[in-house]
């Protein structure tokens, strides 16, 4: 593969996209037996399901949210483009069907300045609203069991939490979790330096921690509300997305891959899905 987001578990498979190959597929447990489940132009990040069963998947260079019908074919669930600032990224859907949904905030592969970003929902009949701003890279987002909207900021060494209002509003931001101060600046010259985890793509467990991966130390971590490591997966590569699976939810997916430079993985198929049993297994959405 080239390089893979959003490891989910559903229907007795284990689901992931692949960015460069233009791809969402699904698999067994044990990655037997292999199906393209979507083609992705635009290139496919996260994934998610409406309550009725239809796979949502985000689309990062045109800027929307497509959704897969019955038949197999895919049409647009919400055009995102007059919101975002960035590629559109990571996505968790809550159980009335809202779509939240972050973006890079700015042009990350040509080594540009960070610029803030904001976080959108979308509605199931695709009214797009803007829920959340200046945040540090909105990425990996889950929602726990009692309605907390957590989210990964990748470039802010913090994960944000996020009450989800009746309304699918979102309260004030708190720190969930917080690894070190914010950048000094906004190159990334400043901000990789004092990167202490890079939180990337995540999964929560039925204890209420998150595994994280952390894009810049090769590794998924498992972290508690304050944001205490109390375990960790080192894998020998770039660890940039993790999920819980299988079928008793014990199986940790990691999506490794050498580095995340655009054209290096577009031109080579490098990159792998890993896994590792863990104790603890799923829990929250998705």
């Amino acid at each position: 593969m080239h390089y893979l987001e959003c490891p989910r578990w559903h229907d007795g498979r284990v689901w992931v996209a692949d960015f460069y190959g233009h791809v969402v597929v699904s698999a067994n447990e044990d990655g037997s037996d292999r199906r393209v489940e979507a083609e992705v132009p635009g290139q496919p990040s996260g994934i998610d399901w409406l309550p009725d069963g239809r796979l949502l998947v985000v689309s990062m260079l045109d800027r929307t949210l497509l959704r897969r019908e019955p038949d197999g074919t895919l049409v647009v669930h919400a055009d995102l483009s007059g919101h975002l600032t960035g590629h559109a990224n990571d996505m968790v859907v809550d159980g009335q069907g809202r779509a939240y949904v972050g973006n890079f905030g700015f042009d990350l592969m040509s080594g540009a300045d960070i610029e803030l970003a904001n976080l959108v929902r979308v509605d199931p009949d695709g009214t797009v609203t803007v829920v959340a701003e200046d945040l540090w890279f909105p990425n990996g987002s889950v929602i726990t069991d009692d309605g907390l909207l957590l989210v990964d900021e990748t470039f802010g060494n913090r994960v944000s939490a996020f009450e989800i209002r009746d309304d699918g509003s979102l309260g004030e931001r708190r720190d969930w979790a917080r690894f070190g101060d914010l950048p000094p600046g906004r190159s990334l010259a400043e901000a990789l330096p004092v990167g202490v985890v890079a939180a990337d793509g995540c999964g929560l467990d039925a204890e209420g921690m998150l595994w994280i991966a952390d894009a810049l130390h090769g590794r998924a971590i498992r972290v508690r509300e304050g944001g205490e490591i109390v375990d960790e997966v080192t894998t020998g590569t770039g660890v940039f997305a993790c999920g819980l699976g299988g079928a008793d939810g014990r199986t940790l997916y990691l999506c490794a891959a050498p580095d995340f430079a655009a054209e290096a993985r577009a031109a080579a198929r490098e990159a792998q899905l890993l896994s590792v049993r863990v104790d603890v297994p799923h829990g929250g959405r998705p």
